[in-house]
């Protein structure tokens, strides 16, 4: 079985992009807008990796990867940031990210942040 990944970004345009990066390696198991959607369809679909964007309506990225670890500290959650996050990115770090892309996103960049967290199960 490949490993599924739950899509979380306030984008549709972001959304699509990972989807077209990750499809053809990746099983997607959902998309979500914002980090409440996130946490209900995390618990509802048990995706192997979480691509969580950082700053969302509702329940930003940070909040809802700390409520995703409480809910299952083997979860994976690899967070998607801008250039210049630097302190939300290390927030992210103590919520529990366990890795990180930059946006624009570039594929290999993607695909390496996948792979790493994939290879340190």
């Amino acid at each position: 079985m490949s490993t599924g990944v739950l899509i979380v970004d306030d984008s549709h345009f972001m959304r699509n992009l990972l989807r077209q990066i990750l499809e053809q390696e990746y099983r997607i198991v959902g998309e979500a807008s914002n980090g409440a959607e996130a946490v209900k369809l995390y618990k509802e679909q048990n995706p192997d990796i979480v691509m969580m964007d950082i700053v969302m309506p509702k329940c930003n990225g940070i909040k809802a990867t700390a409520a995703i670890k409480k809910l299952d500290p083997q979860s994976r959650v690899i967070m998607c940031t801008s250039v210049g996050q630097r302190e939300k990115m290390k927030l992210a770090v103590k919520a529990g990210a366990d890795g990180y892309v930059t946006k624009p996103f570039e594929e290999p960049s993607v695909r390496k942040a996948l792979a790493d967290v994939v290879a340190a199960v």
